[in-house]
């Protein structure tokens, strides 16, 4: 199995794990998709480009107000959740969750695929 297809099932797998998950992606920290399980009416480009812009923004407030290194940047929104993760290597994880979601299991399955990510990459 080529990595490109390990890092699909594993987003696959995150989707299909936890109920209120909608959508998720691998996106480079300078704003490039790696792999993604989005919905067809989606703009692949806009989504990792406004990633990319939010995860390097909160990387500045962390700092600024003396936070430490941002592990995660949570935008909540009438319809739900957008929660990116740093996975390392210049890699987010991107989910979008509905707006009934259990944040503390969107963020333990995060943390799961992460980990698995990480063996891949």
């Amino acid at each position: 199995m080529s990595r490109f297809e390990s890092l699909n099932r594993i987003l696959r797998s995150l989707q299909t794990a936890s109920p209120d998950m909608e959508a998720c992606a691998l996106i480079s920290d300078d704003g490039l998709m790696i792999a993604s399980v989005l919905p067809p009416n989606v703009d692949e480009g806009r989504v990792a480009g406004m990633s990319a812009t939010l995860s390097s923004l909160g990387a500045r407030a962390a700092a600024e107000l003396e936070r430490g290194d941002v592990q995660e940047v949570l935008v909540r929104g009438t319809q739900g959740y957008a929660v990116m993760m740093n996975v390392g290597n210049g890699t987010l994880l991107l989910c979008m969750a509905g707006k009934q979601a259990k944040l503390g299991l969107v963020f333990l399955d995060m943390r799961r695929a992460i980990d698995e990510v990480r063996k891949v990459l």
